[in-house]
């Protein structure tokens, strides 16, 4: 692995975050959020593996100095100053990873820029954590990822020719170790695949873990939601509350890509928990 500029040499404990700080590395222009973002995830888990040792905590050290710096070169981005935009920010922007990653397998299109998008995806879905507990989908979606980005290099690497689209996920791989599979570089500009390409209704019936592969989290539905009218006296909960808006934080993320599909999908979710105090 390359140096990551700016910092010493990685100690050995700290390998399992080596991949999410180079990923912080790439981002530091292209989308500064994400790097920000990145760098957090790792400090919190170098933290708990070790904050002790004298090799540990100065390599700790230096990062907390290029987060700090990063946070004052963003200054009041809301992405930085309220999480659940941040959250939003960076969740959409692993989809399109994921996204751009899933068209090209399953138009059997293999090159290292979709392995890198797909790794880099569940690299990023782990970093999500750092604003608490994943969802489900977002657990499957990084696992799929992950799997997939070592089972295509792999196939490249031999030879073989990968099999397009969802296929069972072999258990035994181990990404982590894979220093390949996520070494080039990302593409520029970020690919922006087209929604609608991406249609859930026509996945193959394959599946990975005894799961049906999702289709992304804010992918375009089949059809437009139906959002029943109020009945009654709706008695809304703060955690309602608190969830609407999390919906509507991640339409005006959705915005910022363009994607009218995945803003409407959210406006719909938030529409319905506030009419129905259902999601």
């Amino acid at each position: 692995m390359a140096a990551l500029a700016g910092l010493p040499p990685l100690p050995t404990p700290f390998k399992s975050i080596q991949h999410h700080l180079r990923t912080a590395q790439e981002h530091d222009k292209r989308d500064p959020v994400v790097a920000y973002y990145c760098r957090l995830y790792a400090m919190q888990t170098g933290m708990k593996i070790d904050s002790k040792t004298p090799e540990c905590r100065k390599f700790l050290s230096k990062l907390m100095d290029q987060l700090e710096a990063l946070k004052k070169q963003l200054g009041d981005n809301e992405a930085i100053t309220q999480e659940i935009v941040g959250s939003a920010h960076l969740e959409n922007y692993a989809l399109k990873m994921f996204l751009y990653a899933d068209n090209e397998d399953r138009a059997g299109r293999f090159h290292k820029n979709m392995i890198k998008s797909f790794y880099t995806a569940s690299l990023l879905i782990d970093v999500i954590t750092v604003f608490g507990e994943l969802t489900e989908e977002n657990v499957k979606h990084r696992k799929y990822a992950r799997w997939k980005a070592t089972y295509i290099h792999n196939c490249l690497k031999n030879g073989e020719t990968p099999q397009a689209g969802p296929v069972g996920i072999e258990e035994d791989n181990d990404v982590e170790e894979n220093e390949d599979a996520g070494a080039t570089s990302l593409p520029t500009p970020p690919p922006q695949p087209s929604t609608s390409a991406y249609d859930p209704g026509s996945m193959p019936p394959g599946s990975y873990g005894g799961a049906q592969i999702p289709p992304g989290a804010h992918a375009p539905a089949n059809t437009p939601a139906e959002v029943p009218h109020s009945t009654g006296d709706i008695r809304l909960t703060p955690e309602d509350f608190a969830r609407a808006q999390k919906y509507c934080k991640y339409a005006g993320s959705a915005l910022q890509y363009e994607d009218v599909s995945t803003a409407v999908q959210n406006l719909q979710k938030a529409l319905k928990l506030l009419t129905t105090g259902r999601e």
